[in-house]
């Protein structure tokens, strides 16, 4: 089986994030490798391709099946690329996964009729199962986790159970990426996932509904062997973990550090976590090994909108966070949700405020978005706030319903305001300059691009 895998494009004038190596489709190209399918993939974010672009490129390959991940914000433009993917290669399977189509499914295969079949949640047994039924000229009907087209018949099978043993997965197949175009500030990061799931069960958070209500770990040793094989592999010194709280379970991250520390590699890396899953030790632990920077979940500076979000930690505690790891000297990055259900121009200036008192290295101020499958969604959408249906602006810079207690245009002006309150202080280029390496250029360009909005903004 010829098998290309594809990221789609971001939608025009949507906020857009740096390119890594999509770990969920390089995670489904190396189990497909492994069972002796030929696998390609089309990146059209890290190669920069418009949908002409694309249509060359799908153009140039015969595969058998073409199958796409995709967020909210891509999902328009996923739907856009399978049927360039139809019209070139008419009996090519087109398959659809991610986080979004794993609550949109249904919908999806009656909006695209072009789509033939979509994976929920996890998908690397899933797509292997796929691979070879189709190859054998096999139905779907036996495989867990998908639903698919049946003639004029969508059929949704049961879930599948989730994946218990992480080690038992390949390493993501970077080989099949563009890595230079990857490159940023002369380097590349390359991601890492050590768990699934997780914990808690934030209101906002699709993640947890994604990956399921546990927490499920690859062991220390298979970590550090896949970043031992990245760093010999590709010379790769720059690693950031993209499990969403990375230290729940404290005595495998000292592991990983002790791990680390033994094989010796020169190398920086960061995480994110809860504010509430940190120890002093731990983070000079995890400073020793090589990490540099710590992003932590703050989300509001005000209790009542922390409760209302289901967060299950104090403002205190995110206070005490910030302090221990400056002290230690890791650099701090916090992640704020503005407009969240029951926030008012009160709560958003206390949090606003908040993050100048803790004083992060950079910010990220997210706006408020209900994504499906999560309880946000469904309270909006049951409240009647919901404005915008357009996934294409589903991007966290853009708001999407309107609070009977905050307007939307009320929450991009606090939005512009608090950025630029916390990028235009006078010592906070000096700061990040004094730091250096890819964080340091990041920030700094980061807060020049405010300062040019700012002065724009005056005239």
């Amino acid at each position: 089986m010829h098998v290309t895998l594809v990221n789609p494009p971001y939608p025009k004038g949507a906020h857009q994030h740096p390119p890594f190596t999509p770990l969920g489709l390089g995670y489904l190209a190396a189990v497909l490798e492994k069972n002796q399918h030929q696998v390609d993939v089309i990146d059209c974010q890290a190669s920069n391709l418009s949908y002409e672009d694309f249509k060359l490129e799908i153009s140039k390959r015969q595969p058998n099946m073409v199958g796409l991940t995709s967020t909210t914000l891509t999902y328009k433009s996923a739907l856009k690329i399978i049927k360039i993917v139809k019209q070139v290669h008419p009996s090519c399977l087109t398959i659809l996964g991610g986080c979004h189509v794993t609550f949109w499914d249904n919908k999806a295969l009656q909006e695209c009729p072009q789509l033939d079949l979509v994976v929920r949640k996890e998908g690397e047994i899933t797509i292997a199962e796929v691979a070879e039924r189709f190859e054998a000229g096999k139905g779907f009907e036996d495989i867990l986790g998908v639903t698919y087209r049946n003639g004029e018949k969508i059929v949704r099978n049961p879930d599948r159970p989730y994946i218990e043993d992480l080690d038992s997965l390949p390493f993501p197949s970077h080989h099949l990426w563009p890595l230079e175009n990857l490159r940023k500030y002369g380097n590349i990061i390359f991601p890492l996932m050590t768990s699934r799931g997780c914990v808690f069960w934030c209101e906002f958070c699709s993640a947890v509904r994604m990956f399921g209500r546990g927490y499920r770990m690859r062991s220390a040793k298979n970590v550090v062997d896949e970043m031992e094989y990245l760093y010999k592999t590709y010379g790769a010194e720059n690693f950031t973990f993209y499990d969403d709280a990375f230290t729940v379970d404290q005595p495998r991250v000292e592991e990983i550090c002790r791990e680390l520390h033994e094989r010796n590699m020169k190398i920086k890396w960061d995480c994110g976590t809860r504010v509430d899953m940190v120890t002093r030790d731990l983070l000079q632990k995890m400073k020793n090994a090589g990490c540099i920077a710590v992003w932590f979940g703050v989300e509001a500076g005000s209790q009542q909108v922390l409760d209302e979000m289901g967060k299950g930690f104090t403002a205190n505690r995110t206070k005490k966070a910030f302090k221990m790891a400056q002290e230690i000297g890791l650099m701090t990055i916090a992640s704020v949700v503005l407009g969240f259900p029951g926030e008012t121009r009160e709560s958003a200036m206390e949090t606003i405020k908040f993050i100048e008192e803790i004083n992060p290295d950079d910010v990220g101020y997210y706006i408020a978005t209900p994504y499906p499958g999560t309880p946000m969604a469904e309270n909006v959408k049951k409240k009647g706030w919901l404005r915008v249906t357009d996934f294409d602006k589903y991007d966290t810079a853009t708001p999407i319903f309107e609070l009977p207690t905050l307007s939307m245009e009320e929450v991009i002006e606090i939005r512009e305001n608090a950025f630029h309150r916390f990028y235009l202080r006078p010592t906070y280029i000096i700061r990040m300059f004094a730091k250096g390496g890819t964080y340091g250029f990041s920030a700094t360009k980061t807060a020049l691009a405010h300062l040019i909005r700012a002065i724009k903004a005056k005239f």
